[in-house]
């Protein structure tokens, strides 16, 4: 007699070899005719432009991954108003816990902005804005001329 082990054992093999199986006969009994068309990649009937390993804006999986949370937790709030009437007022309080939250993280996402497809470009500061140019002039030294201003020409050179 099997053990329970041993029948979830059965149960994977079997599996795996039904698998196999199935492969197998579809690769016997499939055509192989391949065209130009089919190997093209698969982008909506449309004809591909540019290369197949070109890189995708992160916003796509972004948007993709919130929208998932936040559905995945309003699912959640589907049976909790079936029930909440039989729970009584701790299940209301919970409820409304629970919808303070997703509003609390709606708002901040809206903050950061990852609600908005186009973001605004960064601005990238240039070093020339960071740093002030007349500190970085030293010190004249006892008896010796200031520095002229780095616009500023000198006699020898307006000659």
């Amino acid at each position: 007699m099997l053990t329970e082990f041993g029948k979830a054992l059965v149960f994977i093999i079997l599996g795996l070899v039904f698998v196999a199986g199935g492969l197998l006969v579809a690769k016997l009994l499939r055509p192989h005719n391949p065209t130009d068309e089919k190997t093209l990649p698969y982008e909506c009937g449309e004809d591909p432009i540019g290369p197949q390993w070109m890189r995708f804006n992160i916003r796509f999986y972004v948007v993709a991954l919130i929208f998932i949370l936040f559905d995945v937790e309003l699912v959640v709030l589907f049976p909790w108003a079936i029930v909440f009437q039989k729970l009584g007022m701790f299940a209301y309080v919970a409820g409304a816990i629970f919808i303070v939250i997703l509003f609390l993280a709606d708002f901040y996402l809206w903050g950061k902005g990852d609600l908005e497809w186009v973001r605004p470009q960064q601005q990238l500061p240039k070093l020339d804005a960071l740093v002030d140019r007349a500190s970085l002039r030293r010190a004249p030294a006892a008896g010796e001329e200031p520095a002229a201003p780095a616009g500023a020409a000198t006699a020898t050179q307006a000659d």
